[in-house]
């Protein structure tokens, strides 16, 4: 099994599942629990960790939502807001449960590039963890729950999920259709970018509508970057990409991770799980041409969504290094997807690039 390069991955939704009881911090080091990522399958497929994101799904019904979309077109209305206290609760919780994670030896919290990489040398060592929040809830118009989860090991914020908040309009739910619904950034969503830019925080544009994906593009001084997200010519799903918007990724030097997911991968948009690596490759190829072998990296979307039964979890991605070596990637370009390509951003990106893991 070919299990280098080591993957460092755009998303994860472990930390989501922990806290909805499915799984617990003692099966991720053990193994053997219902998620695609735990510790044994980490290191068996060669998965050295990645973004791992922090969601509040409030009242959301996740059952409905999903079979909804397995109907061969759907279009879903945004979920409702969830106020500021129930995104903060829910934001620290997961927070805390990463850094359980990082006591267990499951991960450890890496807040520089230096650090990750040395992580990902490690084959037999925890995943490197990067805090992600997934739809910036927690965080009201005064910004003052930013600098604390800064201070708590903060690198990467999505403004968005697909619902609306005070920063941001989300992408819908919807099948097939494009991101080009509603207004763009608010007042607070200028100023959460300007303030993410300022600390060096990534601004992660995976979710958010076309206007606001606009003017993060017009604001940031920053690589822009989609943590997980696919093309849009090929799989016709608003969450993802337009070659205009992939073209203003490339024009910045940003990236976007590969979204294994099958709903954003499928040409008909389905949930099943049916289909191999070749339609991986597809987009792979797609986003190459538009953003160039530096712009393209992997973004799984694992534990928050339903992916080829040829992957199936962390442990099943020799089977798509393998596919992407015979199907002629030579070895500095899997390089630069597996790994480089997002060490090569968040250098960029991140501007207090040190280590705050002995303070931790």
């Amino acid at each position: 099994m070919q299990t280098t390069p080591v993957i460092f991955d755009g998303h994860n939704d472990l930390l989501l599942q922990i806290s909805m009881g499915n799984t617990s911090v003692e099966q991720v080091v053990a193994g053997g629990g219902p998620t695609h990522v735990d510790l044994p399958r980490a290191h068996a497929g060669g998965f050295g960790g990645g973004m791992f994101a922090i969601f509040v799904p409030g009242d959301l019904d996740g059952p409905a939502m999903f079979a909804a979309m397995a109907q061969p077109a759907f279009d879903l209305p945004l979920p409702d807001p969830i106020p500021w206290q129930v995104g903060a609760r829910g934001t620290l919780r997961q927070a805390a449960i990463l850094r359980a994670l990082e006591r267990a030896g499951a991960v450890r919290v890496c807040t520089s590039v230096d650090a990750i990489e040395a992580t990902l040398a490690d084959p037999t060592g925890p995943m490197a963890a990067v805090m992600h929040i997934e739809g910036a809830e927690a965080i009201a118009d005064d910004l003052d729950m930013l600098h604390v989860l800064y201070g708590a090991g903060l690198r990467s914020v999505g403004p968005v999920w697909s619902r609306n908040n005070i920063f941001a309009q989300g992408v819908p739910l919807r099948f097939p259709g494009d991101p080009d619904i509603g207004g763009g950034l608010s007042g607070a969503g200028r100023d959460l970018v300007r303030e993410c830019n300022a600390l060096g925080v990534v601004i992660d544009l995976s979710h958010l509508n076309e206007a606001g994906f606009d003017d993060v593009a017009r604001l940031s001084d920053a690589p822009l970057i989609a943590t997980h997200s696919n093309a849009h010519a090929l799989c016709d799903s608003p969450r993802n990409l337009t070659d205009r918007q992939l073209a203003a990724i490339r024009d910045s030097g940003g990236l976007v991770g590969l979204n294994f997911a099958a709903a954003f991968m499928r040409a008909d948009g389905q949930m099943a799980t049916d289909f191999g690596p070749e339609v991986m490759l597809r987009h792979l190829d797609h986003l190459i041409t538009h953003l160039g072998e530096d712009g393209v990296a992997m973004g799984s979307d694992f534990d928050g969504a339903t992916v080829s039964d040829q992957i199936r979890d962390c442990a099943g991605l020799p089977a798509l290094r393998a596919a992407m070596v015979a199907h002629g990637y030579d070895a500095p370009l899997m390089q630069k997807l597996c790994q480089g390509n997002w060490m090569r951003v968040l250098r960029q990106t991140w501007k207090d690039d040190t280590d705050h893991q002995a303070a931790a």
